[in-house]
């Protein structure tokens, strides 16, 4: 190995030293007490090596956002298999993003800014134009095939998004129901169900 394949490696493990110390900070205190100062303590580094990795905490925080994102999606398409019908397509989407939400916790609280802010450059990411493009794309399906075929797709993609964030969000904030509770389930299946039918009908 030459040198600057050996600097170049030196260089990721630190960098995911620093991603590590902050995740388990974050498992272990909560976003809001993520600090550049407490992740160099935690990997024994000098505070300016953590800035040559990342130029700010946000910067760590988008890189966060990112693998959200990222897992986001991956979660989807292992649910919403592209040779199902574009209604089943969208009943796996909305399953996958629940379950994401419920296992992924912190993942989610940043993302979509449940008691923190998110980051202004995370509307700007590869994955979350990935994610947006995946789930927009059995709508416009559905609507190309139906009575609505002048509505507005990026309208009734965000009205689902909004269907499924807000019924995550009365989750988290109620604390008491979980991704398998039977009647939150329901409920999910009835918006979602709803959601198809104005699409189609």
């Amino acid at each position: 190995m030459g040198v600057l394949e050996r600097r170049q490696r030196q260089k990721e493990e630190v960098r995911n030293s620093i991603l590590t110390a902050a995740w388990q900070q974050v498992l272990a205190e909560g976003w809001a007490s993520l600090s550049i100062r407490k992740i160099a303590d935690a990997i024994e580094y000098s505070v300016p090596v953590i800035y040559s990795h990342f130029v700010s905490k946000d910067a760590i925080l988008l890189e966060f956002t990112r693998q959200g994102f990222q897992r986001l999606l991956e979660q989807m398409q292992q649910q919403a298999i592209c040779d199902k019908a574009p209604a089943e397509q969208l009943q796996g989407i909305a399953q996958a993003y629940w379950t994401f939400a419920f296992e992924n916790r912190e993942y989610y609280q940043l993302m979509f800014g449940l008691g923190i802010p998110t980051c202004d450059a995370a509307n700007h990411i590869a994955e979350l134009r990935l994610f947006s493009d995946f789930v927009r794309h059995p709508i416009e399906q559905l609507l190309a095939t139906g009575p609505n075929v002048d509505a507005d797709p990026y309208l009734k993609f965000r009205t689902f998004w909004s269907i499924l964030h807000g019924l995550v969000s009365i989750q988290m904030i109620d604390g008491q129901s979980s991704k398998t509770d039977n009647y939150c389930q329901l409920i999910l299946q009835d918006a979602i169900t709803g959601f198809i039918k104005s699409l189609t009908y």
